[in-house]
């Protein structure tokens, strides 16, 4: 298979030839060698965050109400004052530790509902803001104390479609596992039509990242029935925690898949607990994209369906992987 840009075909879909059977399909073990996973996934840890970690989506943040979570152990609240900025710092109040992620933002501010305290994102009383990121689709916080590493003014924010032509979506959710478990689902892309067979057919992957240290890999999603979309699709991990999925050839070239996983820390049980915060921001030169856009807020709720049921099953995956690591029986 060799997709076309969507510039080069009249019409984005395809119709298979004929349809395989799941358990006729060719294996994909020999190539998803466990040697070469591991490896991308200890050069992906290798390289730098500058601390920052993602939070969840732009949208989730609404003027009048703070968002209270623990990242990396570290209890934050994040807000946007007056101007919209993003502010964020720990979570409890200085003065007799409330959690401040129910606290009351007021013109901007955060009011402690226990006494009152108000916070405008500046020091106060031994509390020190935490630096915080909006990019538009997601936000950030630094904590260097949890990274450990040299700091950054910005995240690395991975390249995206131009804003005013995309429609953008994000969808988060909570696993029994390591970031690295994320990560490494992601950096196996032989698994796609094995795993999820009701979304991926005629997957090959066409370069194993050795090289360029990406995974290029042609794939079809499936529509329904024989009706397909194929694309050609690069893998790449910029970050400890992050793997961009980019379409490089076929409807929707130069959209993207961010999967970031954010470490919250340990649940009652001792037992970690990992964010997996997936943004997929779409874009298409088809006139008739103009349409999605404008239909965006019944489009996102689809958008963010569709990777619910993929990371329902991908979860899955990595809480077997951690759990496996963690009893020692992880082969390999």
């Amino acid at each position: 298979m060799r997709p076309r840009g969507s510039r080069g075909g009249r019409f984005p879909l395809a119709l298979r030839r004929s349809s395989v059977a799941w358990e006729r399909q060719r294996p994909t073990w020999r190539d998803a060698r466990p040697g070469l996973i591991a490896g991308a996934l200890k050069r992906a840890s290798g390289r730098p965050s500058g601390n920052w970690y993602v939070l969840g989506a732009s949208r989730a943040l609404v003027a009048d109400r703070p968002l209270g979570l623990t990242v990396a152990g570290q209890e934050v609240v994040a807000w946007r004052g007056a101007d919209g900025r993003v502010h964020a710092g720990p979570g409890a109040c200085p003065h007799l530790g409330a959690p401040l992620g129910e606290a009351r933002v007021r013109c901007g501010t955060l009011v402690c509902h226990w006494h009152g305290l108000a916070l405008d994102g500046g020091p106060f009383a031994g509390w020190e803001p935490f630096p915080a990121y909006d990019d538009g689709v997601l936000m950030w916080v630094r904590l260097d104390r949890c990274g450990g590493e040299e700091p950054t003014e910005r995240p690395r924010v991975p390249v995206r479609p131009d804003p005013a032509g995309a429609v953008a979506a994000v969808w988060s959710g909570v696993g029994r596992c390591e970031p690295e478990d994320v990560v490494a689902n992601r950096l196996d892309p032989w698994h796609g039509a094995w795993f999820h067979p009701y979304s991926f057919v005629d997957l090959t992957v066409l370069d194993s990242g050795e090289d360029e240290d990406a995974f290029l890999v042609d794939v079809s999603f499936r529509l329904a029935g024989r009706v397909v979309v194929p694309v050609r699709a690069r893998f790449t991990a910029p970050g400890p925690r992050t793997v961009v999925m980019e379409i490089e050839e076929g409807e929707g070239c130069g959209s993207v898949v961010e999967t970031h996983a954010t470490p919250l820390g340990p649940d009652s049980t001792g037992q970690p607990r990992t964010a997996v915060v997936e943004a997929v921001v779409a874009a298409s030169d088809r006139r008739g994209f103009a349409v999605a856009r404008a239909a965006a807020p019944l489009v996102r709720p689809l958008m963010r369906a569709a990777a619910g049921r993929l990371w329902r099953d991908d979860l899955a995956y990595a809480e077997r992987r951690w759990e496996l690591r963690s009893s020692g029986r992880f082969p390999g």
